[in-house]
């Protein structure tokens, strides 16, 4: 492949990048015009991929589009321990059939951002599947228990008298193994992924292989404004999400937020941002453009166009929906709970108690404050849970 020029090589090292290890190395591979194999892994620990992973996607796509192979790992042997980072409880064990279901789903929206035909797609089971114990032991005997137990979030843990379970301390080094077994350049991940990263490092030096330089990506604030973007809390924005409820959610962030919205979820020119950081752009207005760019480049105009219509009409304006779904259920007599679990607007009776105690829950747009309120559907009744969901009775 041809070698790369300055300001190529300048944007993929320095734009949205937190830190390069080792940067003067990774920076001659480039200049050289070396193919290189870069690889991000993530486990199918939930259903879905949000605008945090996206941050590392959209720099795994500048090296696709300069031609370097992508290597997007599935982790579905390491997701049967979950990674522990940042972690302060253990996380529950998945079974085969959720990991499998859960990875089916990743492909369709990782090509929303990546040219899948030309990603080269693997499964860390691959090879672990294969390993006999006597090969783990071999595995484990390359690192210390020193080393993987300095890390801060299991130093927290023992600390606090919380137990770390022996297959979370063998986590870093299964991750660092993977690096091993794809022969990667270049790792790239989040900055909580830091010290897994080193440990591929350390461990493709102790096989005899280069060490693949690590690319460490900056962590996007959740829609709380407080922790980081993350499936387990919650305050994650879908990349598969609906155009509706993603352009929604994006309105919910803090405006604290905007400009690093702006930075890592979008992909705008440098000269747009220049523009936003020195101008003075009313918050909602920089906000509603923020979701209808974000929304764009993952469902198109359209979408992204009607989405924000919809939410000017139903959450400022206070208009119902033009197209809510229309349902049957019994119309007979039943607790506000019973009802919101019969529509399925929540998945649960606490989640519907909770969100009715909070004054989520509208029936005909009035709001309803007590969990022990009886309802009596009729035809033509809008049941509303929290700002986006709507249920027409039929």
């Amino acid at each position: 492949m041809p070698k790369q020029n300055d300001d190529l090589i300048d944007r993929i090292t320095h734009h949205n990048v937190e830190e390069i290890i080792n940067l003067p190395s990774l920076t001659k591979r480039l200049a050289a015009g070396k193919k290189l194999r870069i690889k991000h892994g993530v486990d199918p620990t939930k259903p879905d991929l949000h605008l945090g992973h996206a941050v590392v996607l959209w720099k795994l796509k500048e090296f696709q589009d300069l031609g370097h192979t992508v290597i997007f790992l599935i982790g579905d042997y390491t997701a049967r321990i979950g990674d522990p980072s940042g972690r302060n409880t253990t996380r529950p064990v998945l079974s085969e059939e959720e990991i499998a279901q859960n990875a089916k789903t990743y492909l369709v929206q990782v090509g929303k951002i990546l040219d899948i035909n030309k990603c080269e797609i693997r499964r860390n089971g691959e090879w672990f599947a294969k390993l006999t114990f006597a090969d783990i032991i071999k595995l484990l005997a390359q690192t210390t228990v020193a080393q993987v137990i300095e890390r801060t979030d299991f130093q927290t843990r023992l600390q606090a008298g919380i137990d770390v379970g022996m297959h979370e301390i063998i986590y870093p080094i299964m991750q660092g193994y993977d690096s091993v077994q794809l022969k990667c350049d270049v790792e790239i991940g989040g900055a909580d992924q830091k010290l897994n990263m080193l440990m591929g490092r350390d461990l493709q030096g102790k096989f005899g292989q280069p060490e693949q330089e690590v690319m460490i990506m900056p962590l996007l604030i959740g829609t709380d404004g407080i922790k980081k973007m993350s499936k387990s809390l919650g305050n994650y924005i879908g990349i598969a999400d609906e155009p509706r409820e993603q352009f929604g959610k994006i309105m919910s962030i803090p405006d604290s937020l905007i400009m690093d919205y702006w930075k890592l979820c979008t992909q705008s020119p440098d000269e747009v941002m220049a523009t936003l950081e020195r101008g003075k752009t009313n918050p909602m207005d920089s906000k509603l453009a923020l979701a209808l760019r974000i929304v764009e480049l993952y469902h198109g105009n359209k979408a992204a166009t009607e989405a924000m219509v919809n939410f000017t009409k139903t959450i400022r304006q206070g208009e119902l929906p033009e197209d809510i779904t229309t349902i049957t259920i019994d119309l007979n007599p039943q607790s506000i709970i019973d009802l919101l679990i019969a529509t399925k607007l929540v998945d649960s009776k606490s989640e519907a108690k909770r969100m009715v105690e909070q004054k989520g829950v509208k029936i005909d747009q009035q709001t309803i404050t007590d969990p022990e309120t009886t309802i009596t559907p009729i035809p033509r009744m809008v049941i509303q849970i929290g700002k986006r969901k709507f249920i027409r009775l039929n």
